[in-house]
């Protein structure tokens, strides 16, 4: 087995390491470290892969959990994860527990399931490379296994400083929104699955796999890893009241539960009238393009600003290690 570590996220990575191997011998296992102290890279968990692991344990943030998972796509070695990251989206999405030792008895005891995983195009592994015009089936690109985005989400992302995760987690993302309720709303045009294109004036779009947000709220609560499908949303509040009492909400941690008082869900509330949004559109190629360059991410990683998110999902694609 092998252990792909963000050592950036420990306090102390030695004792960490010898924590997962004293855990692995004990379990039988023969244990592997990528020699790399930064796990977001692919390149280190295709060198496990060559190095004959038969389990590869991620051991970070989303952003390790999304480097990982790139590199086992369509390999069918399992991957289990433990976070240590603010966000963790996949691992709540999943059910991964989220204190370290308990998440390594999952490593070695639990069973495999096979999830979907998306794909952003036109970019490359940091990120950077074209506008991703050619669309969701155009260039390499990069995947995702929670939720990519372009606008508002994706510069609340990039706002997030890393200090500020480290003190406070996922509520950095709430402090980096609130500077951000008068973002500017742009023209969106969103194709799912070739249909015409549906118009929309939003502050954002994600694609999720998963519906989850930073602190475990449920923005888009149909979205499913397993179901060979992407969800759309759309951002858009009826006003500056909304995003108030939206902001002391989710700072408040008033919503746990991710329930609005009367029952209703987050993403419902966020999101509005059908006429407003397209919570429950789902399919499995999404074109979405703006009326400007605006700032894009997958997975909680920044990508370079653009016009145009192309996406698609490849169901089934990865193997994860969940509890039994």
């Amino acid at each position: 087995m092998a252990f792909v570590i963000n050592r950036a996220l420990l306090r102390d990575p030695r004792r960490f390491a010898q924590r997962c191997q004293a855990a692995a011998e004990d379990h039988g296992w023969e244990p592997w470290f990528a020699p790399d102290p930064v796990a977001d890279s692919p390149a280190l968990t295709r060198l496990a892969v060559e190095a004959g692991a038969d389990l590869v344990v991620a051991a970070g943030g989303d952003g390790t959990v999304r480097a990982c998972a790139e590199a086992l796509a369509g390999t069918g070695i399992p991957l289990a994860i433990v976070p240590l990251g603010t966000a963790n989206l996949v691992a709540r999405a999943l059910g991964v527990p989220g204190q370290a030792g308990r998440a390594l008895g999952v490593a070695f005891g639990g069973r495999d399931q096979p999830i979907d995983l998306g794909r952003v195009a036109g970019v490359d592994g940091s990120g950077r490379g074209p506008d991703g015009g050619a669309g969701p089936e155009g260039g390499a690109g990069i995947v995702f296994a929670a939720m990519a985005g372009i606008g508002l989400d994706a510069a609340v992302v990039g706002a997030a400083w890393p200090w500020v995760k480290r003190r406070v987690g996922w509520v950095a993302y709430g402090m980096a929104a609130v500077p951000r309720l008068g973002w500017p709303a742009s023209d969106f045009a969103i194709r799912v699955d070739g249909a015409a294109p549906v118009r929309r004036r939003a502050r954002c779009v994600v694609v999720a796999n998963a519906g989850l947000l930073p602190g475990g709220f449920t923005l888009l609560p149909a979205a499913r890893l397993d179901d060979g499908l992407l969800d759309v949303g759309i951002l858009a509040p009826a006003g500056g009241w909304d995003w108030l009492r939206l902001g002391g909400k989710v700072l408040g941690g008033r919503l746990l539960d991710g329930r609005m008082p009367g029952g209703r869900m987050l993403g419902e509330w966020v999101l509005g009238a059908p006429s407003r949004g397209l919570a429950g559109e789902r399919g499995r190629l999404v074109e979405v393009s703006a009326d400007r360059l605006l700032p894009r991410q997958a997975d909680g990683e920044v990508l370079v600003p653009g016009q145009t998110l192309g996406a698609s999902v490849t169901p089934g694609a990865l193997v994860l290690r969940l509890a039994r």
